[in-house]
């Protein structure tokens, strides 16, 4: 028992990195995106270019040999056509804690976490038509993810970063999924958790009644076995949503 205690005591559960605190002798932290169950993601500055990147750092418990890094690079590179996720540069190694860190250096983009998004809002929530407009944007991101044959696997807001262009919005996803096959439940998961998102921008438990009834038709009560009969692909969530009737009463 004391063995595997001693495991988990050395686990690494947040890297802590300030600003200024340099990587691999080439990369200057600025801040932290955002944390995941795989690792954090870091805002960096290349010294020599002055270029932000982005940089996903692995607990070494969650990347056992190096092969979550693996799959994640491998399949950010099979799916660099998907303009949803964040476009894959290069591997690096660091060193933490007297430990070896895997670090994947990405795109940096533009905007804020979703969390820090909705914060912002008055009420810190998203009105039902803004709601489904980002909706919408997520779920063509996660349809060319489907169409690819793969699926996302951790959609939730702290990996969503999203900003403003005009009517509607940009949103990107700085982490990737779990490995494992693309299932059709794996696909269906995909668009349960997309409507989890509405829900939770649109206030969530506490605005719920008060939503009107084109919200709740998308949200169908959270009920999985609703949401996968009415909506079985994030495709089909899309095309839902641009046929979308609002009411006139």
């Amino acid at each position: 028992m004391g063995s595997v205690r001693s495991r988990h005591a050395d686990r690494i559960r947040t890297f802590a990195l300030a600003p200024g605190d340099l990587l691999a002798g080439k990369y200057l932290v600025q801040e932290r995106l955002g944390r995941g169950w795989e690792g954090e993601v870091y805002l960096v500055r290349e010294r020599g270019t002055g270029v932000e990147r982005s940089a996903k750092l692995f607990f070494p418990h969650r990347n056992a040999g190096g092969r979550t890094a693996r799959y994640n690079a491998r399949k950010l590179h099979k799916l660099r056509q998907c303009s949803i996720l964040i476009k894959y540069h290069t591997q690096e190694t660091i060193r933490h804690q007297g430990r070896s860190v895997t670090a994947l250096i990405s795109d940096y983009v533009d905007g804020e976490p979703l969390p820090a998004f909705l914060r912002r809002q008055p009420g810190g929530r998203l009105d039902a038509f803004q709601a489904l407009h980002l909706l919408h944007a997520l779920a063509a991101g996660i349809e060319d993810i489907h169409a690819s044959g793969e699926y996302h696997g951790d959609l939730h807001a702290a990996n969503v970063i999203v900003s403003r262009r005009g009517l509607g919005f940009e949103v990107k996803l700085v982490d990737l999924f779990p490995p494992g096959r693309p299932t059709a439940g794996a696909v269906q998961d995909d668009v349960c958790d997309l409507v989890r998102l509405l829900y939770d921008c649109g206030g969530g438990k506490r605005t719920y009644r008060r939503q009107p009834p084109e919200f709740k038709d998308v949200c169908c009560g959270l009920k999985r076995s609703l949401i996968a009969r009415k909506f079985r692909t994030a495709g089909e969530l899309r095309w839902y949503l641009e046929n979308l009737e609002w009411s006139t009463r």
